[in-house]
């Protein structure tokens, strides 16, 4: 077993039938495959699907204009992950869409019987292999298990039917290491890249040097790589290279500035000043291409280096005189306990190899499992969330289209600490609440209907702070206090949901004149309990102290306090007026 199980696919599939009701789990199934292993729009992986009654051994067709690829999928769902064992007569009949997308007489049987859209997806597929030369890669994609020699016979057959075409067998065990990936962030994975190794140019090569423990069975290899090859890597994979990266793209640092610097002034120089490319991996091998020795790598992550790898896109044209290190590190994941090595090790190497642009608490925990599912339910709510460490700018590329509302991890931990936790922890910094003591309690869940309501009251208590730069500092205090009222009374699902939609809408004026009582109370109370002379504290240390929820609280049920307690409540009463009418009329 991986570090996935099949109640995590089950998962999967049940939450894309509240989507696609009308699919069953073979479909779902097959759409989820190509989702995560080939496009990561759901829309086009849904539209790729021609499975029906007389489907042919043929369930989905996804014609990729960038990679001129035709994939052709057969999908075997089944609940129980290595069983049964595929028969033989169902892998060789999927191998005959090969030959009826090669030869016209087997075409023209191949789709008697079709319907017309099936049909139609049949005929592109054939014109983009035929008349653009596309490549076929056909994937037999199933929960149950296959014998090596089944799966090396079929892809005889479809090599012989097409040349270029292949096919590959992917079962149970793989399909949970692909869904170990899709939980990690890490979809649709880059199957491989090619490094050529750098010799020649008047450089001279002793040997590649390879590092293989027999104890933890982790292969490594270390070797140059002039800055045109690492830069056409990129090219050719995007920033899907960096998904196992705790960063983004940082932008314009120091560091990046200095990078560019020695590419443009001093190339013949990089390979000594730089830090070089770590890639972690599933299995590298050393070969020949054109003569020349390659690093051929099977589902690469570049996971130290992405600054360096893209700041080489934008200058290795004119810098061909400079070379990389490029350190490959193949770690193997078969079970549960690989699985877990892999997981501890990539994050220890990013911790220890990312030193030029330091690494926060915050960045280590980019890619835990609860922020990639948070990230992923936020984005189905119009919300873009910045999991990792970016400019705005990059993260919307990404995403490829515009969301509504862009949030980062640190907004939603500073206000689930401030409402549920203790002001004083977000005072004290934001990074410390990414550590393991309190991790676990700002991030509970990965519901955004748990963070959304405490987010949107953030705002509203932010909002009506300005113009009053003295109220800045007791605005973590008065989220705290504001939502011991705002929690009791969202006491469904139905009404957090009202309250954050209607929010986004701006409305709930009302809620603000609480806020501002609530912020009078918190001046008054620093006056009158800040001390005086010179052992009086400013408002910057004040709003710092321990126990400040609790003495706040206090000091508006004394005598002098209670008036703004009063207008607190008055202003409450028509602010829970207002919502319940909103919640009425839904």
């Amino acid at each position: 077993m991986l570090n996935a199980s099949i109640q995590d696919l089950k998962n999967e599939l049940t939450d894309m039938q509240d989507r696609f009701p009308k699919l069953h789990d073979s479909d779902l199934f097959v759409a989820w495959f190509l989702k995560s292993f080939l496009t990561e729009n759901e829309q086009e992986a849904i539209a790729a699907l021609v499975g029906g009654a007389k489907d042919k051994s043929l369930d989905a067709i996804f014609i990729d204009e960038q990679a001129k690829k035709v994939f052709v999928v057969q999908g075997k769902y089944h609940k129980k992950i290595s069983v049964p064992s595929e028969s033989r007569s169902d892998v060789i009949a999927f191998t005959a869409v090969a030959e009826a997308l090669s030869s016209s007489t087997a075409y023209a049987t191949f789709i008697e019987g079709l319907d017309v859209a099936m049909r139609d997806k049949v005929a592109a597929a054939r014109k983009s292999i035929e008349k653009q030369g596309f490549r076929l890669q056909m994937y037999y994609v199933t929960t149950g298990r296959c014998s090596d020699a089944l799966a090396q016979e079929g892809a005889r057959i479809v090599q012989r039917c097409l040349a270029g075409a292949s096919l590959d067998v992917i079962d149970g065990k793989r399909v949970l290491r692909l869904m170990a990936d899709y939980l990690d962030g890490v979809a649709p994975p880059i199957p491989l890249v090619e490094l050529e190794i750098e010799n020649g140019r008047g450089i001279t090569l002793g040997g590649v040097l390879q590092r293989f423990d027999a104890g933890t069975q982790i292969e490594s290899w270390v070797f140059p790589v002039n800055v045109e090859h690492v830069a056409e890597m990129y090219a050719q994979s995007g920033v899907r290279l960096f998904a196992r990266n705790v960063r983004g793209f940082l932008g314009n640092t120091a560091i990046n500035k200095g990078i560019e610097n020695t590419l443009e002034n001093e190339p013949e120089y990089f390979w000594y000043y730089n830090n070089g490319v770590t890639i972690v991996c599933d299995g590298a091998e050393q070969t020949k291409r054109s003569g020349r020795a390659v690093m051929k790598i099977i589902n690469p992550q570049v996971i130290n280096g992405q600054q360096t790898t893209r700041a080489l896109y934008e200058k290795a044209s004119t810098n061909s005189k400079a070379t990389v290190m490029v350190r490959v590190i193949s770690v193997p994941r078969g079970d549960t306990a690989q699985s877990v090595l892999f997981d501890k090790l990539v994050s220890k190497i990013v911790a220890a190899t990312n030193w030029q642009n330091a690494i926060r608490a915050s960045d280590l925990m980019a890619n835990d499992r609860r922020q990639i599912e948070l990230e992923r339910n936020l984005r189905k709510l119009d919300y873009l969330y910045l999991r990792k460490r970016q400019t705005k700018g990059e993260a919307r590329r990404i995403a490829g289209v515009r969301h509504r509302f862009i949030l980062t991890k640190e907004e939603l931990a500073q206000t689930v600490a401030a409402c549920d936790l203790d002001p004083l922890l977000v005072r004290q910094g934001k990074e410390g609440l990414f550590e393991e003591q309190y991790y676990g309690s700002v991030f509970p869940n990965s519901d955004p209907i748990y963070y959304l309501p405490r987010y949107w009251l953030t705002r509203n208590v932010a909002m009506v702070a300005k113009g009053h730069p003295e109220w800045a500092y007791a605005k973590w205090l008065i989220t705290h206090y504001v939502w011991k009222s705002l929690g009791a009374l969202l006491n469904s699902r139905s009404k957090k949901e009202a309250f954050y939609r209607s929010s986004e809408r701006r409305r709930f004026e009302e809620m603000h004149g609480a806020i501002e009582a609530a912020y009078k109370g918190a001046n008054a109370f620093f006056k009158a309990t800040r001390g005086v002379g010179e052992t009086a504290a400013d408002v910057s240390t004040f709003f710092k102290r321990k126990g400040l929820p609790r003495d706040f609280e206090r000091y508006l049920r004394s005598e002098v306090g209670s008036k703004y307690r009063s207008t607190f409540e008055r202003n409450w009463r028509k602010f829970s007026a207002a919502f319940d009418a909103v919640v009425s009329s839904n």
